[in-house]
C-alpha cells in the first residue's frame, strides 16, 4: 500500500521543475515574446499546447526517474531512444549547453545596457569574467546562494505581469493592430510549430534534471502531483507574462528585455531592483551551465582545466556579441527541432510501457 501523500515534497518538486525551466531566459521576456507573444491572440493557443505538453512529458520524465530510482547510473537518453540515438543525444546535450552559454552572456550585456547604460560588450565581458572567476575559484557556496534567486525572478516577473494586466487590460482589443510589429519576432511560420519548438527547447536540455527529480520522490503519487503542479504553475506564469507583453506589443516587439521595460513603467525603483536580480539570475544560470560543460573534462590537471574553461568562456563571449534577440531566434529553434525527436521517443516509450512504480519495482533497461 502506497504511503500518504507528502504535499510539501510535491511542492518542492514542482518548484524545482518551474525554476529549472523558467530560468533567466523567461524572466527577460524575450523567449515569451518570440515563441508566444509574436503570434498575437493565437499565442494563447501556444500556451494551451505547452500546458498539455509539459504536463504529459514532464510527468513521463519524472515517472521514469522514479521507476529507476534504484539505478545509480541510469541514462534516460538510451532508455528512451535506444543505444545509437541515445548516444547522439548524450553528446548533443553538451553542444546544447555550449549554445546556451553565449545567449545568457548576451542577455546579461543587454540587461546592463538597457537599464544601466553601459555598452553591451562591456556588460557581457564583466559577466564572463565573473563566471570564469567563480568557476576557477570553486565558489560552491556562492553559487548555491545566487541560485536561490530563481524563485525571486519568477516572483518579480509575475508581479510585473499581473500589475501590467490590471492597469492596461483595456488595450486588449488593440492587440490585432500590433500584428505587423510582432510578426518579425516569430520563430516559425505557424503558431502550432512554435508551441512544439518551445517544448523541445525546454524539455530536452532539462530532461536530465527532471528525471533526477523523479528519482528523489518518495512515492509515485508524490511524483505525479509534483509534475502536474509544476507544469500548471509554469504555464500560468507564461500566460501572465505573455499577456502583459502582448498589451504593449507595439513597443515590446523592438526590445531585448521587454519585462524590464514593463517593470520600469510601473516604478523606476522596481525596474532597478528587477535589473539587478535578473543580472544575478543570469550569472547563476550561466555558472551552472559552465560547471556542466567543464565537468566533461574532469580528468584534466589544473592547468588543463584553466585552459579549457578560459577557451570556452572566450568563445562564448565572442558569440555573445551578436544581438540577444538574434541569438535566441537563431539557436533556440535549432535546439527545439533537435529536442522534438527526443520528445517523440519519450512519448512513444512512456505511453506504451506498463508502469511498475506502484509495485515499487524498477524495470530493467533494455
Amino acid at each position: 500500500m502506497e504511503k500518504k501523500l507528502n504535499i510539501r515534497n510535491s511542492l518542492s518538486m514542482a518548484g524545482a521543475f518551474v525554476a529549472w525551466i523558467i530560468g533567466s531566459g523567461f524572466a527577460t521576456g524575450q523567449e515569451v515574446l518570440q515563441f508566444f507573444t509574436s503570434y498575437g491572440y493565437q499565442s494563447f493557443f501556444v500556451v494551451a499546447i505547452n500546458l498539455v505538453g509539459f504536463v504529459l512529458i514532464g510527468y513521463l520524465l519524472m515517472q521514469t526517474g522514479y521507476d529507476h530510482r534504484a539505478l545509480r547510473h541510469f541514462n534516460h537518453y538510451t532508455f528512451y531512444c535506444g543505444p545509437k540515438l541515445g548516444r547522439f543525444y548524450n553528446l548533443a546535450s553538451t553542444g546544447i549547453l555550449l549554445l546556451l552559454l553565449p545567449v545568457l552572456l548576451s542577455g546579461a550585456g543587454a540587461t546592463i545596457e538597457e537599464y544601466f547604460g553601459f555598452s553591451k560588450p562591456l556588460g557581457s565581458a564583466i559577466m564572463a569574467l565573473l563566471i570564469l572567476t567563480a568557476y576557477l575559484s570553486g565558489f560552491d557556496r556562492l553559487i548555491k546562494i545566487v541560485s536561490s534567486l530563481g524563485p525571486m525572478i519568477i516572483g518579480f516577473s509575475l508581479v510585473v505581469g499581473l500589475i501590467t494586466i490590471l492597469r492596461d487590460f483595456s488595450r486588449f482589443s488593440e492587440i490585432s493592430t500590433y500584428a505587423a510589429a510582432l510578426r518579425s519576432k516569430q520563430t516559425s511560420a505557424h503558431w502550432c510549430i512554435s508551441g512544439l519548438l518551445y517544448l523541445g527547447l525546454n524539455l530536452f536540455p532539462g530532461s536530465t534534471f527532471i528525471t533526477r527529480l523523479g528519482m528523489a520522490g518518495v512515492t509515485y503519487r508524490e511524483v505525479r502531483v509534483g509534475a502536474f503542479l509544476g507544469a500548471g504553475c509554469l504555464m500560468l506564469s507564461v500566460a501572465v507574462v505573455n499577456t502583459a507583453i502582448l498589451l504593449h506589443g507595439n513597443v515590446t516587439a523592438a526590445l531585448d528585455i521587454p519585462v524590464l521595460y514593463l517593470a520600469g513603467r510601473i516604478s523606476t525603483v522596481l525596474g532597478a531592483v528587477f535589473a539587478i536580480v535578473l543580472t544575478l539570475g543570469i550569472f547563476s544560470s550561466s555558472a551552472v551551465i559552465m560547471w556542466s560543460i567543464c565537468s566533461r573534462f574532469s580528468r584534466l590537471d589544473r592547468r588543463g582545466e584553466i585552459i579549457v574553461a578560459a577557451s570556452i568562456m572566450i568563445l562564448g563571449y565572442i558569440i555573445s556579441l551578436f544581438p540577444f534577440g538574434q541569438l535566441i531566434s537563431t539557436f533556440y529553434p535549432i535546439i527545439g527541432y533537435i529536442g522534438l525527436v527526443f520528445l517523440s521517443c519519450v512519448i512513444y516509450r512512456g505511453l506504451r510501457r506498463p508502469s511498475t512504480s506502484k509495485a515499487g519495482n524498477s524495470p530493467k533497461i533494455p
